[in-house]
């Protein structure tokens, strides 16, 4: 079976240092690349992040500090990781959650501008989590009654994670869900645009979901004293809650998506003070006389010329008259 694709898909997976996406970093990432005319392109790193790997997470991935103590950091390879995957559509396993935002404070690090805003977002944990709920590893023993060599490898689990998707979308091409609203639908389809809508059900705004779209497609806190009201109330009536989300431990994509709200909130703002100006001075009363036939506007008086005299010849007897006034 293949992909139905307008464009490359690029399922990607993270080995990291933990699990605080703001705090945490990568230390190996591959990329399975989706072609639209069904081939794949494949691009595994190994990334020195800068700062010791805890060993709780060493045993889970395998990864020790004395394996990527030679190997170049994020920022060395974010330029040629952004071009491998272009203008793809991104895909992974809890991807929405952890891989997308780790890899976004990455890009954001190194200064890269990874663009977001046109791509779709396929998260497979979401298809199986509302179909079947299992992990990784029972998904794909479930779908394609395979075990997972070399689990907790990059490699090894973005390709148990494609080949999940592909079973999911054959097996559940014909099968009704019904969502908490009592809404039934067939969501899982060889379409990533329906893939994107059924595995972003949450409509996050961050991708760490500190913000959320509600239903009338407003930036909503999601935690929190203000969790439930949209971002730009909470400014109306608390403006400092912006500075203090910028000042504090956040994601830099959370608080990137936070300044471009704040921005646009004072934008409003401007124009509304202006539009108020505006009212007002053209309320402003305007000077008028009665005529007896009503109220008119008093026309603004004409400059009045200064009057001179008019100029006259000097005669003997002028002379003489001065003369004798100054005793000359």
């Amino acid at each position: 079976m293949k992909l139905n694709l307008n464009r490359p898909l690029a399922f990607f997976d993270l080995e990291t240092t933990g699990v605080n996406v703001g705090a945490d970093r990568i230390v190996e990432i591959a990329v399975l690349k989706a072609m639209p005319d069904g081939t794949e392109q494949i691009k595994t790193m190994r990334i020195n992040p800068e700062m010791p790997i805890p060993l709780a997470s060493s045993l889970i991935h395998g990864i020790y500090d004395k394996d990527i103590a030679n190997e170049p950091t994020f920022k060395e390879v974010a330029a040629e990781l952004a071009e491998f995957i272009g203008d793809a559509d991104l895909a992974g396993y809890n991807s929405n959650r952890f891989d997308i935002p780790v890899l976004l404070e990455e890009f954001l690090r190194a200064g890269v501008d990874f663009e977001m805003s046109d791509r779709k977002f396929v998260d497979v944990q979401n298809v199986f989590h509302q179909m079947e709920q299992r992990t990784l590893r029972a998904a794909y023993k479930f779908y394609c009654d395979k075990d997972i060599v070399n689990a907790h490898s990059a490699e090894a689990d973005i390709t148990a994670t494609y080949h999940v998707l592909l079973a999911q979308i054959e097996r559940y091409k014909d099968t009704e869900f019904e969502d908490k609203q009592g809404n039934i639908s067939k969501p899982v389809k060889n379409d990533v645009d329906a893939l994107h809508t059924f595995t972003n059900m949450n409509k996050p705004v961050d991708f760490a979901g500190r913000m959320v779209f509600n239903e009338q497609g407003q930036e909503t806190f999601n935690f929190g004293k203000h969790k439930g009201k949209t971002v730009e109330q909470v400014f109306d009536t608390e403006p400092s809650y912006y500075s203090w989300m910028r000042q504090g431990d956040f994601p830099l994509y959370t608080k990137k998506k936070l300044e471009e709200i704040w921005a646009r909130w004072n934008k409003k703002k401007d124009q509304l003070k202006q539009e108020k100006q505006q009212q007002v001075a053209a309320a402003k009363p305007k000077p008028v006389v009665n005529s007896g036939a009503g109220n008119v506007v008093k026309p603004a008086a004409a400059p009045q010329e200064k009057k001179t005299k008019p100029a006259v010849d000097v005669t003997n007897d002028m002379l003489e008259q001065l003369k004798m006034k100054f005793g000359k």
